[in-house]
């Protein structure tokens, strides 16, 4: 990539509009709408910051602070930010083409992981294994010897090792 493409990409002003580059593959419509939502939750966020802001601003040059306000801009701004972090998680791992984040330590994990590579945490839960049934036949035994063949004839006997 060209120095001109890099400034055009990270300011289009200057020259072509930014998007895609040939190397990147389209994004996913779950993808774009995430990509949307964060978008959207942003501008929530940076309103709701400026709007608590000016409220905070105007009830102190007043000198009167009604905190119920204060704290009910402020409980929303906090939801606003706990899922505008949640969609940017969710964007992560989708970029890095993770299966999810390991509960304990938040790093992201592949397919199949069992433990996460930073802080070893098992990530699967398993079952505890149940035994096999082709050992466990009521029919027959592990350790029961197999029948011996049945001869019917008078001068048989079993084979026995001779010893001089």
């Amino acid at each position: 990539m060209t120095i001109k493409n890099t400034i055009a990409r990270l300011d289009p002003r200057r020259g072509e509009t930014a998007g895609p580059r040939p190397d990147e593959p389209p994004p996913s419509a779950a993808s774009a709408e995430l990509r949307e939502r964060r978008r959207q939750l942003t501008e929530s966020f940076a309103t709701l910051q400026w709007d608590l802001g000016g409220l905070a601003y105007e009830m102190a040059i007043r000198d009167h602070f009604r905190l119920d306000v204060l704290v009910r801009v402020a409980a929303r701004l906090q939801e606003v930010d706990a899922e505008l972090g949640e969609v940017e998680r969710l964007l992560r791992t989708e970029d890095a083409g993770a299966a999810g984040s390991c509960s304990s330590c938040g790093a992201l994990h592949g397919r199949g992981a069992t433990f996460c590579w930073q802080c070893g945490t098992q990530l699967l839960q398993s079952s505890p294994a149940e035994p096999a049934t082709a050992f466990t036949s009521s029919s027959r035994s592990v350790h029961t010897p197999p029948p011996a063949p049945a001869d019917d004839r008078a001068d048989a006997r079993p084979l026995t090792q001779e010893t001089e």
